[in-house]
């Protein structure tokens, strides 16, 4: 039987590319460093997946999985050096102490002299996550017989992870610690050029020549979307995503400003008006999934972050002035995070702060580095003062 070694045992791991996997044909081998999962794995050998809709909920078993623990590197390393495929699902502050693994298992493929092809899966939320994998890897091993081995056997292939996967009731995962809720999406792009050799035929995954097209459509239209969502939920006072996107203003806002910034993508990567519209359309529906009971707060954390000057509005906004689209409903959801003022966020609370001492210049201009002069920042400010004047005595409440 086929073998995949998948680092990180969590939402993604086993809510994701463990269904992929295993309806593929393949033994699924996790890596992860908590016990209790490890433990669980090793003694049921499958566990479940729920896929939930509004509609229905399927039970799926994924079985010919086992698991090993992170910290027992010798058996990490023999794992290693006995598959061809591995994918990492870990965070993006993980990945470097995997890599220190991983770069152990490949000295072992040298040492023992296994010529064959490695391919690495990285689903990881992170740009050049295969540029920046494979640094880490050379990194460890030095420029030598490893690193020549990395550069001609080792295929880093960066993807885009997009299935949303709520997180399991209290109570329920008391009672079964293994099952994990995802939606029915299950489509996951991956750059066709970062394999060596034959690509793996595997349920679900698309190689793309372009990759960086549906990075920046899962960024400038998924991402996007669901900030705004949030953002605007939250000025509602709503406390689900179900429940915002079921605003018909917030939808109308949404519906919008993923227009604008799906206009600019087809300009820029060639997607077609039909392919664009319908992606919007079905993700929209995919946020009223109720039975992800996703909230405003989850998707609407970290919002100095959010408001990068690469990220999602910041980015959108600029795509879409590149290409003369004047970013109007972008703008509004932009403003609406400037307003994110949750307590039991620590980075609204600084968010707020900076505005309340300096106002909204000093994020416009330092976080997201716009200048004064650009029409986008100008827009920003408009659609601020606007959402200042209609939620006021709501947000004096908070």
């Amino acid at each position: 039987m086929k073998k995949v070694l998948i680092f990180g045992a969590g939402n993604i791991g086993r809510g994701f590319l463990g269904q992929l996997f295993n309806q593929s044909g393949y033994e699924t081998v996790f890596v992860d460093i908590f016990d209790k999962i490890v433990t669980e794995l090793n003694e049921r050998k499958q566990y479940k997946l729920c896929i939930v809709s509004n509609n229905t909920s399927k039970e799926i078993i994924i079985d010919n999985v086992r698991a090993i623990n992170a910290n027992d590197s010798d058996t990490v390393i023999n794992e290693i050096n006995n598959t061809d495929l591995i994918a990492t699902s870990v965070g993006v502050n993980a990945l470097n102490k995997v890599a220190h693994l991983i770069a152990d298992g490949i000295k072992k493929r040298v040492d023992t002299g296994n010529k064959n092809l490695l391919n690495i899966i990285i689903c990881e939320n992170l740009l050049s996550a295969g540029k920046i994998l494979k640094q880490y890897l050379i990194n460890y091993t030095g420029k030598n017989i490893y690193s020549d081995y990395i550069e001609k056997k080792v295929g880093f292939v960066e993807t885009v992870v997009s299935r949303m996967i709520p997180p399991v009731p209290e109570e329920i995962r008391k009672i079964d610690p293994l099952i994990v809720y995802a939606e029915p999406y299950d489509i996951l792009p991956v750059s066709k050029k970062g394999f060596k050799g034959i690509i793996p035929q595997i349920k679900g995954m698309i190689p793309y020549d372009n990759l960086n097209a549906y990075e920046e459509q899962k960024l400038f239209i998924h991402n996007l979307g669901h900030a705004i969502t949030a953002y605007l939920g939250y000025l509602n006072g709503y406390t689900y995503i179900y429940e915002s996107i079921g605003n018909k203003w917030i939808n109308s806002i949404v519906r919008a400003a993923l227009n604008e910034s799906g206009t600019a993508l087809n300009i820029k990567h060639n997607f077609s008006d039909q392919e664009q519209k319908q992606h919007i359309n079905d993700l929209i529906n995919r946020f009223a999934n109720k039975s992800l009971g996703d909230t405003v707060y989850r998707v609407g954390r970290e919002p100095i972050r959010k408001l990068g000057p690469q990220d999602r509005f910041i980015g959108a906004g600029k795509l879409c002035l590149k290409y003369k689209i004047t970013p109007e409903n972008i703008s509004l959801g932009t403003a609406a995070c400037l307003l994110y003022n949750y307590r039991g966020d620590n980075q609204a609370i600084e968010l707020q702060n900076i505005i309340k001492k300096h106002g909204i210049e000093k994020v416009l201009t330092e976080i997201c580095q716009l200048d004064s002069k650009n029409d986008f920042y100008k827009l920003i400010y408009q659609k601020y003062n606007f959402l200042l004047t209609k939620f006021k005595t709501y947000l004096t409440q908070k």
